[in-house]
């Protein structure tokens, strides 16, 4: 059996047992064996799986991924969300379409101490649905706002899809968050400019005029608008502390998560908000997602160790070099294949089953830059896709989250809800594929 026909035999295992609803982890596991046993026979396999477990999971870095995630539960469970809604309110209900502009705002705030886009896109839901829907807003404009602004959960750091980047692609991870703030604050403004341009050339979707959340609201000198500042302000000192430790050289990045999910944990108390049973479905959902993460980290690395043996990733970086093809237009290929695979794949599993084949075809292109601007640049592109593919039809896991807690809602409205904000994207994912420059400014004050 050629190498090709093999390789393509794998990946169709994996799609036809995800097909069949097994969890992903446990398709590229089975596949990969599979593949593996047919190339190496049971000796060597097992010999493979005498190490597998110990060579990938007792890597220091690993450990950043369940204390991100925690300090996410911390700030979900301690009512956090809602201070950031009520200020980023009390700021933008000027504005035409100010409410739907202030979830954005709150996602992304939220985004900056949560790390993950689902959970960001379901707890800003939780908060600010009910709003949008007394003062007017349609299912279709409040459910794609609330879908596109969790997105900003993992382009706004921290984020645990560009942690595993930055694990898979051996990269500086303090340079990979530095180099996601600019293209996250980009996706931000874009996403609050997509509502202007909508509320105005689509009208019924939005009030003429939003009300404040409550009289004195609409002052920002009022009290309670005061009151919403002083909320936040603990909020603000969580991230400065964690970010302005790790780039001060007063911490790593794993020790700056573990000070971040204790920070958060400080501040969900003094809120009063996390009782004992909150607390203790922090560390569960916590240990339960870093499970799940672990899990489709050894399926994948038996999927990749499976398609390494059949040469396939490397004969397919000596075709792409043998072709000529301008490096963008390679990229940009690869980009549209992610697009594609997300119908299918989640995020995470997406990252983990490709990286170790496009990684290294994309390093070995001439793009004038340095490898290692290449390999940042790279990691921020391949996270403004995964992005898109949370929100884009047939599946968009964010609009298929958001919807499910909007009844009421077609699943059809809010898929309409996101169009304007995926041409953002779009508009976005351009910029920053010819001009790599954005990301990568940031970076250069990292020593």
């Amino acid at each position: 059996m050629s190498p090709l026909l093999l390789s393509l035999m794998i990946t169709a295992l994996m799609l036809a047992l995800m097909g069949l609803r097994v969890p992903i982890a446990v398709a590229m596991f089975v596949a990969g064996a599979v593949g593996y046993v047919l190339q190496a026979g049971w000796g060597p396999f097992s010999n493979f799986l005498n190490s597998l477990a110990f060579a990938r999971l007792a890597n220091y870095e690993l450990s950043v991924i369940p204390l991100f995630i925690l300090m996410g539960h911390f700030a979900t469970q301690g009512g956090i969300s809602k201070a950031l809604f009520g200020f980023a309110s009390a700021v933008m209900s000027r504005f035409k379409g100010g409410l739907a502009m202030a979830t954005v705002l709150a996602s992304a705030a939220f985004g900056a101490i949560c790390g993950s886009s689902v959970a960001t896109a379901a707890t800003i839901t939780s908060v600010a649905l009910p709003e949008l829907t007394r003062h007017g807003y349609s299912g279709r404009l409040a459910t794609g706002t609330l879908a596109a602004g969790g997105t900003l959960g993992i382009l706004i750091p921290p984020s645990v899809p560009l942690v595993i980047y930055a694990i898979l692609a051996e990269q500086n991870i303090a340079k990979l968050f530095a180099a996601a703030f600019v293209p996250g604050l980009i996706a931000m403004l874009g996403y609050m400019i997509a509502i202007a341009v909508y509320v105005r050339l689509v009208p019924g979707h939005a009030p003429d005029h939003d009300a404040p959340l409550n009289p004195s609201q609409g002052d920002r000198s009022s009290p309670l608008a005061t009151q919403a500042l002083r909320g936040v302000v603990p909020i603000a000192l969580v991230f400065l502390t964690v970010f302005g430790g790790i780039y001060g050289g007063w911490f790593t990045p794993t020790e700056g998560a573990a000070v971040g999910a204790a920070a958060t944990l400080g501040v969900a108390l003094l809120k009063g908000e996390l009782n004992f049973a909150k607390l203790r479905y922090c560390f569960y959902a916590a240990a339960q997602g870093s499970a799940m993460i672990f899990l489709i980290f050894l399926g994948a690395d038996l999927m990749n160790s499976a398609l390494a043996l059949t040469q396939m990733p490397n004969q397919l970086a000596a075709v792409v070099q043998s072709w000529g093809l301008p490096p963008l237009w390679v990229v940009s290929s690869i980009l549209l294949f992610y697009v594609v695979l997300g119908a299918v794949m989640d995020e995470l599993s997406m990252l983990l089953l490709t990286i170790p084949i496009f990684f290294p075809l994309v390093i070995g292109l001439d793009f004038g830059m340095p490898p290692e601007s290449v390999g940042i640049w790279f990691g921020i592109m391949v996270l403004m896709t995964v992005g898109f593919g949370l929100l884009a039809p047939p599946v968009g896991l964010n609009v298929y989250v958001v919807n499910s807690l909007a009844p009421g809602v077609p699943i059809a409205e809010s898929y309409r809800g996101v169009l304007p904000f995926l041409v953002s994207d779009v508009l976005r994912t351009l910029l920053l594929l010819f001009f790599p420059g954005i990301s990568l400014w940031l970076v250069k004050f990292i020593t």
